[in-house]
């Protein structure tokens, strides 16, 4: 068990700490989504044209926010759960589906962990350069020069699966010294400023 409490401790330290940045650079991409769409409906619809690299920019913001958050939503319980069965059961069986349940979530997660390096970020359609958005100043990086390369927005949610495969092991973990009996001596994850799912 000691083993088990030595893996959760750093992994528990570092996705706390990882979570947190990760939520605070969402919150800031959140807000300038939000900002960017406000701005391209003025422009539209005000003054009858609206810059083309907005709705990209966008785009590009909503998917580092979804590939931020959904780690630290599945941590703190905020998916969306049917749990009729979990419940109905007694709580030891229960316990059990629930750790057979984030094993197959691990397996897919490591499948996504897969096809999202090999089919996304590292091909063709990864190393194509962006429609609209450029890097500020005219700064040239890479083949694309002054344009984003598509990798940046679809690096995202690969970020996003790294970190949910994280937080998935810190839940098994838990959840296997829960079974043994030490629940008590695990950490409370705190979802005070989660709007669950119930």
């Amino acid at each position: 068990m000691s083993v088990l409490f030595g893996l959760l401790w750093p992994l528990e330290r570092f996705n706390t700490a990882m979570l947190a940045i990760g939520k605070a650079i969402a919150i800031a991409a959140l807000a300038i989504m939000v900002c960017l769409i406000l701005g391209q409906v003025f422009f539209r619809y005000v003054l009858n044209d609206a810059p083309n690299w907005t709705e990209e920019a966008a785009r590009f913001g909503m998917l580092w926010m979804t590939g931020l958050m959904a780690p630290l939503a599945y941590r703190m319980g905020g998916f969306v759960a049917i749990d009729m069965l979990e419940r109905a059961l007694p709580r030891a069986i229960a316990a059990i589906l629930s750790l057979i349940l984030m094993a197959i979530t691990l397996w897919v997660l490591l499948i996504a962990w897969e096809r999202g390096l090999n089919n996304h970020i590292d091909t063709l359609s990864g190393k194509g350069c962006s429609a609209t958005l450029r890097w500020p100043f005219g700064i040239e990086i890479g083949k694309c020069g002054e344009k984003f390369q598509n990798r940046f927005q679809y690096a995202s949610l690969w970020v996003g699966v790294n970190l949910l495969i994280l937080v998935n092991i810190e839940l098994i973990i838990r959840q296997i010294i829960t079974l043994a009996g030490q629940g008590d001596r695990l950490t409370r994850l705190s979802n005070d400023d989660m709007a669950g799912a119930d």
